[in-house]
């Protein structure tokens, strides 16, 4: 087995460093947001406005990661958002935190994350071989999920007990760090000469257009995604008021998702190639609606912790598989633009389901989300079921040691997702 190069392991330490904020962030701002208000629907905003970027913002920084560095637009986006973190931090310190102060944050934070997200998955075709795409996106993955909800919402929650400040500057050291760290990547390979905006996008939603397989998964991630804010928006409400968790032991709640996104990314390699890369895609899908109907009826803190493990070890494996795919199928002058337009359509109703959430447990109560996502999680694979199924039969095209057995592929119209939920 082939070491992974310099440059992916630089990458790699940057995602984990700034993850480890991220984590902190993300368990300090519902903490923070409960403090301010307990209206559900106002908690809600929050969230939504961390998503709002990707329906708004995608289409055109797909087209900003094919025409510019990718290297260079990843590093001045996370200096941005440490300035942006410095300033939450600054202002909670002041005690002028509000609910429009987080959902300003949220959104510019979340703009950011479009452009370094996009562009992090478009480079890494560039930095590793094509056969060994599985292996380091398996391990992206799994480094980063620690990071993001192992290791950083139990710090997040503990610093947030000791001074509620605390998280949002750890964020926003971390993003600087990161930054620093992405400088240093070596500038990618020389870009195609940039057409104008509007054909650069219109050339990455035709592609997507061609292609059926790639439709109906960026579909099933909108509907996952969707799903996944409608029933997780409000866990801090299920887990503090419904089972009286405090701050540190929220943040702890939070890591079982964390272990079942590690297990589940470092695993999914091999249960790819024993199953196949699309039955694997069904055994993902398939396997996390009953842990939502479950989730639902959770009588404690111990059987909750339980089914959060069950969900993220499915939706790592769901995640690490089709992010091979899209970028082992799509053409590397392509890439960031269809990952856009993927990711917009995919990720385009996550703000209306943190809405929808808040106002599922306003009306239904905290433990109602995980039943509607479980319930909206099935029908919306049954609708997909078919054009999943035609996929099977159709030749392979992944290179070799990707995750596929001969009997399960892509053509080339195939493409990947990648889904939280």
């Amino acid at each position: 087995m082939t070491r992974l190069p310099a440059a992916y392991r630089r990458l790699q330490g940057a995602a984990i460093v700034s993850n480890v904020g991220d984590g902190a962030f993300a368990a300090a701002v519902p903490l923070l947001a409960v403090a301010v208000t307990r209206d559900p629907r106002l908690v809600s905003l929050v969230s939504a406005a961390t998503t709002l970027p990707w329906l708004l913002l995608s289409l055109p920084t797909g087209a900003l990661v094919d025409r510019y560095d990718r290297a260079g637009l990843m590093w001045r986006a996370q200096a941005g958002q440490a300035v942006v973190a410095a300033v939450v931090a600054v202002a909670v310190a002041a005690g002028a935190a509000s609910i429009p102060v987080l959902v300003g944050a949220a959104f510019v934070l979340g703009a950011c994350e479009v452009v370094v997200a996009n562009a992090a998955q478009a480079i890494l075709p560039g930095i590793v071989p094509a056969a060994d795409l599985q292996r380091a996106n398996g391990r992206q993955f799994a480094a980063t999920s620690t990071a993001n909800t192992f290791a950083g919402p139990p710090l997040g929650s503990l610093l947030f007990g000791v001074a509620a400040a605390l998280p949002f500057g750890l964020d926003a050291a971390t993003f600087a760090v990161s930054a620093a760290v992405l400088r240093k990547l070596p500038r990618g390979e020389r870009l195609p000469a940039p057409v104008p905006l509007g054909r650069a996008v219109a050339e990455g939603l035709r592609w997507l257009a061609g292609h059926r397989l790639l439709r109906t998964l960026a579909l099933l991630l909108a509907a996952n995604l969707f799903c996944f804010q409608l029933a997780n928006v409000t866990v801090v409400l299920f887990a503090t008021q419904v089972l009286g968790l405090g701050a540190p032991a929220y943040g702890l709640l939070l890591t079982g998702s964390a272990l079942g996104g590690v297990a589940g990314a470092m695993v999914n390699h091999r249960i790819a190639v024993r199953l196949g890369t699309l039955p694997t895609v069904l055994l993902a899908l398939g396997g996390a609606v009953p842990a939502y109907l479950l989730t639902a009826a959770s009588p404690d803190v111990y059987v909750l912790g339980l089914l959060l493990t069950v969900i993220g070890f499915f939706s790592s494996m769901w995640n690490v598989v089709t992010v091979t795919l899209r970028q082992s199928v799509v053409p590397a002058e392509l890439l960031g633009r269809v990952n856009s337009v993927y990711r917009m359509l995919g990720m385009g109703l996550t703000p209306l389901g943190a809405v929808a959430g808040g106002f599922v447990a306003h009306g239904l109560g905290v433990r109602a989300g995980f039943a509607i996502a479980g319930v909206l999680r099935g029908g919306a694979l049954l609708l997909a079921l078919p054009a999943l199924l035609s996929a099977l039969h159709v030749r392979p095209t992944l290179p070799r040691g990707q995750g596929q057995a001969s009997s399960s592929a892509v053509s080339s119209s195939a493409s990947s997702s990648e889904a939280t939920g």
